[in-house]
């Protein structure tokens, strides 16, 4: 264990897949590899959301090429849709990533959400720690853009970035609140098609009313397929990473990582098979009552 766990801060990259495949898969030694973790808290960690099509991969790959550019190292956790037979990731995003798969200085894992619905993987938090021990300057995250549910991305990224197109404008009122509060930066991607200019507007009167300690969320217009608005994107990532209120939003994050962590823990030894199959016989009763089944379970 002491082996890999040195390899892996060495910046190794078969130790650092390794470690993340021990981990996803509870592969026994994987708690004591996280209890002997030692990490550089202060790797920034970017959340990427939003709903689909709005261009988050193509997003991501354009701000890979920036750190690419600057010979920084970047790793990515692209959150796919499970795969409903084997709960595989079906690894989409990776494919609109395809450019950087070979860069030495980038590395993008694919996560699948199995059965989660807050738009991120069950063991999420474990593998940013293990990227964060391999010591590669910025992680980004991209989330599965599932909706409301999607506010579990500020539990864990220290920049949340909420990506929209043009074509939401008409829909502003339809995005749930709780999403669009989450965001530390808008980004309106696709901004060369018609309907941009309205909509970038009406993010920023949005933001004018929802300044959080002293931080009033910008917003970025991005074409992303043509690299453009990816400088001024980065700004902002930068300056909010520094910003002074993020002190205290990094130990209520702390907290909400920590019960994510602990209701994992609690719910470990059940099993989702057997809990399908027993609701396979149970429910052939008339009388049946789901609550009384779940309550043997948290008693």
């Amino acid at each position: 264990m002491d082996n890999i766990i040195q390899k892996l801060q060495q910046g190794d990259k078969r130790a650092l897949a390794r470690c993340i495949s021990l981990v996803e898969n509870e592969t026994k030694g994987y708690e004591e590899l996280l209890l002997q973790l030692s990490f550089n808290k202060h790797i920034p960690i970017t959340g990427i959301t939003g709903p689909p099509g709005a261009g988050k991969s193509t997003l991501i790959s354009a701000i890979a090429k920036h750190f690419v550019e600057q010979n920084k190292t970047l790793a990515i956790i692209a959150v796919d849709p499970s795969s409903p037979f084997n709960h595989g990731a079906l690894m989409g995003d990776r494919l609109r990533m395809s450019e950087h798969f070979l860069h030495p200085n980038v590395f993008i894992r694919s996560m699948a959400t199995r059965r989660s619905l807050g738009g991120l993987a069950p063991k999420i938090f474990e593998v940013a720690d293990i990227f964060r021990a391999a010591n590669v300057d910025h992680i980004i995250i991209e989330t599965v853009g599932v909706g409301q549910s999607e506010v579990e991305i500020a539990a864990l990224a220290d920049t949340t970035i909420l990506a929209l197109v043009p074509e939401a404008g008409d829909e502003i009122q339809t995005i749930k609140s709780g999403v669009m509060e989450i965001a530390d930066i808008y980004v309106l991607n696709k901004s060369d098609r018609d309907g941009a200019d309205i909509f970038y507007k009406n993010l920023q009167l949005l933001s004018h009313s929802n300044i959080r300690d002293g931080w009033e969320i910008p917003v970025v217009k991005t074409v992303a397929t043509k690299n453009e608005g990816i400088d001024e994107l980065m700004n902002a990532i930068e300056k909010h990473v520094h910003t002074s209120h993020n002190g205290n939003k990094k130990i209520h994050l702390l907290a909400e990582k920590a019960m994510v962590l602990i209701r994992s823990l609690r719910t470990r030894d059940i099993d989702f098979t057997q809990i399908e199959n027993e609701l396979k016989e149970k429910t052939k009763d008339e009388n049946f009552n789901l609550y009384r089944y779940v309550k043997k379970y948290i008693m």
